[in-house]
């Protein structure tokens, strides 16, 4: 088993960080809220066979870690918590590697895999799809970018929190990957909102239609997970309509950079920007139905 720190102790990465722990790491914990990361300790104090610390600064977890794993906000945190002061990467072991589970930009991934590389450590950028759910049950979908020797070491410790881990190519690979995945995504539930309108409007009994379409080529994870509560006006499912539009605004900004034109893309992204007028920031992404109906 090995060392690892863990930066960044959010919706995702609090229960990442404990599957950790329970397969048998040693994990020393850092967040910006320095209580949140005396709670993750009390959390998981129960687990056997194991050290458990948390530290004040990233430098401070990192400093002993083979692996280095991180999820933060944003691109700007990203950099903050690898060549920051206080950053992890000035304090890390030669040869250990850096795994980013932020979704960020395929530009912000190149940069802190060429700071890496400086510094003598490897850095994989390493997205997830899943969402709070996924994280909590140790079944997240992870897309990597980086070095392929680095990934070979990391993957088995990613095994933990996920039920399937890639490397996809160079550094920027993952992020990339992870912006095809939203924009499949942003697609399925703006035709899913806007088919339960229609259903509802049309007199039909909408979960009646749902179990019928379900079970032929209109079936999908949202239909499957999300159609009932959107016909309920339901939406305290995790992941949030002001995080997809981060992750939508990270998609346009790589495609107007690539020349490629994502109509549907940029329409979803301003339909949630509608939801947010309506007070749903923190509402999950099936709110979009909200935009049709009220």
């Amino acid at each position: 088993m090995a060392n690892v720190a863990f930066i960044g102790l959010g919706v995702m990465g609090y229960p990442m960080a404990g599957h950790l722990a329970k397969a048998g790491h040693n994990v020393t914990v850092y967040n910006r809220t320095g209580a949140k990361a005396e709670k993750w300790l009390e959390d998981y104090a129960d687990v056997e066979g194991v050290d458990l610390f948390a530290a004040p600064t990233p430098a401070g977890a990192a400093a002993d870690a083979d692996f280095v794993f991180a999820c933060v906000g944003a691109d700007k945190d990203v950099a903050a918590v690898c060549t920051g002061e206080g950053g992890a990467f000035a304090a890390m072991k030669e040869g250990a590697v850096f795994i980013d589970h932020t979704t960020a930009s395929a530009e912000c991934a190149r940069a802190m895999a060429a700071a890496a590389k400086d510094a003598g450590i490897a850095f994989i950028d390493a997205p997830v799809s899943g969402g709070e759910a996924g994280a909590v049950n140790g079944l997240l979908t992870v897309m990597c970018g980086g070095d392929a020797d680095a990934f070979a070491r990391a993957e088995p410790v990613m095994q933990a929190f996920a039920k399937s881990v890639k490397l996809l190519g160079e550094a920027g690979s993952g992020q990339l990957a992870k912006m095809v995945n939203q924009i499949c995504i942003a697609g399925v539930v703006q035709g899913l909102a806007e088919a339960l309108h229609f259903a509802m409007e049309a007199g039909l009994d909408a979960k009646a239609v749902v179990d019928v379409i379900s079970k032929g080529a209109a079936q999908s994870w949202q239909m499957e997970n999300r159609a009932g509560t959107m016909i309920d006006g339901e939406f305290d499912f995790g992941f949030a309509v002001d995080w997809m539009r981060k992750d939508l605004g990270i998609v346009l900004n790589e495609a107007t950079g690539m020349g490629v034109s994502l109509p549907l893309t940029a329409l979803v992204d301003q339909f949630y920007c509608d939801v947010q007028k309506m007070g749903g920031n923190r509402q999950d992404t099936s709110s979009l139905i909200r935009r049709f109906r009220g």
